[in-house]
């Protein structure tokens, strides 16, 4: 009778204990040492009440456990759409772009910018330039932020012109004009800037005036542009020359042979890179086509048509904001002399390298790019 009524409790205990705990897994119900060792001791009597206690509490915390670690997951932010690196965090709170409108130490953020600059402008300079940028500065209104880019290291000096301790200023010595852009000029920096002007120190701007200029660029929808250059200075190409009786060319007649296509550089879709002008949506295709070795970017006007399209019609030159190019060879100077030749012819010759280096590599890439997709490459030549 004993030994009966204690099997039919163990069935019944079982059945309870079974029906109770349906999802929970049995290497979840840790029972403590004390009571494996209360159980194995053949002198102890231990109740199925304590059995029963003790496997609800061990069942509980397992079903706590497993909430918890869903609500953790469920909680936790993924944005694949946000920059690369910022997908932990809620869209509200990134800022992908910047600019470089200076910021006040004190006072209420939203009152520290009462009038936004449109526009940017940015010069490489050296101090022997100095007022040469002077009075090109003067060209341009507050509507333009003032960037210049020190490849000599001195700074200071520049102190003594008023618009100069409003401009931004970055030095870095014996660097190049897009060595500067490549690294300062990110798209996501400059994005609040409608149109980027990218130039040269050695520009005379007698005949310029930067607010027409933009009209210009609007009027005839030019995503990248130039002023017209002065036809009788310097070696220049036939499409950036002025001409005379137009507000704006696209298009020009080069010597017999030069143009494959006549809505191809160097008879159109074509500035050159002493003083181009970039829509902010150009500019973020023509960035990062821009290579980080490559610092004087020789054959990059050549490639600027990839950014457009149609390139012969959103590139053009502004011939009645013209400027005349000085040809004054400041930055070659900061070159360095090499077996008795000047500074300068290194610097001229390491240009025509990256020129033929950039040609080559902008050829293989899109060789490779027609050869994935499997349809041949177009045929076109240009002059070198």
């Amino acid at each position: 009778m004993r030994l009966l009524v204690v099997t039919v409790i163990g069935v019944m205990l079982g059945f309870f204990i079974g029906i109770s705990f349906p999802a929970v897994s049995i290497t979840k119900l840790h029972f403590p040492s004390s009571i494996v060792s209360y159980i194995e001791d053949k002198n102890s009597a231990l109740t199925a009440q304590a059995i029963l206690n003790h496997a609800w509490t061990a069942a509980r915390n397992a079903k706590g456990n497993d909430t918890e670690s869903s609500s953790d997951t469920a909680m936790k932010i993924y944005v694949p759409t946000n920059p690369r690196g910022a997908e932990s965090l809620a869209p509200g709170i990134v800022v992908p772009e910047s600019d470089f409108h200076p910021r006040r130490l004190w006072g209420n953020p939203d009152e520290d910018l009462p009038f936004k600059p449109k526009y940017l402008v940015t010069f490489t300079v050296g101090i022997s330039q100095k007022e040469n940028i002077n009075r090109a500065v003067k060209k341009f209104s507050d509507n333009f932020a003032i960037l210049l880019f020190h490849y000599d290291g001195r700074v200071s000096e520049w102190d003594e012109f008023e618009w100069s301790k409003r401009a931004i200023h970055v030095s870095v010595r014996r660097q190049a004009k897009w060595w500067y852009a490549k690294r300062f000029l990110h798209p996501d920096i400059v994005a609040s800037y409608e149109y980027i002007f990218i130039w040269d120190e050695d520009l005379g701007v007698e005949h310029f005036n930067a607010e027409e200029y933009i009209k210009l660029v609007k009027k005839y929808q030019l995503e990248i542009s130039q002023p017209g250059l002065e036809p009788d200075r310097g070696l220049t190409w036939q499409m950036t020359k002025r001409r005379g009786d137009h507000q704006v060319h696209k298009e020009t007649e080069e010597r017999p042979g030069w143009c494959t296509d006549p809505h191809l550089p160097p008879c159109a879709a074509f500035v050159e890179i002493m003083a181009p002008v970039f829509s902010r949506d150009a500019w973020r295709c023509v960035w990062h086509m821009i290579q980080n070795d490559l610092v004087h970017g020789w054959g990059l006007d050549f490639a600027l048509r990839r950014c457009v399209d149609p390139a012969h019609e959103k590139i053009g030159v502004v011939d009645s904001q013209w400027i005349v190019h000085q040809v004054v060879p400041s930055l070659g100077n900061q070159g360095q002399s090499e077996h008795g030749r000047a500074p300068w012819e290194g610097v001229r010759e390491r240009c025509r390298k990256e020129w033929g280096i950039f040609q080559t590599r902008i050829a293989e890439a899109e060789k490779s790019y027609y050869e994935m997709m499997g349809v041949p490459p177009p045929n076109v030549t240009f002059v070198h």
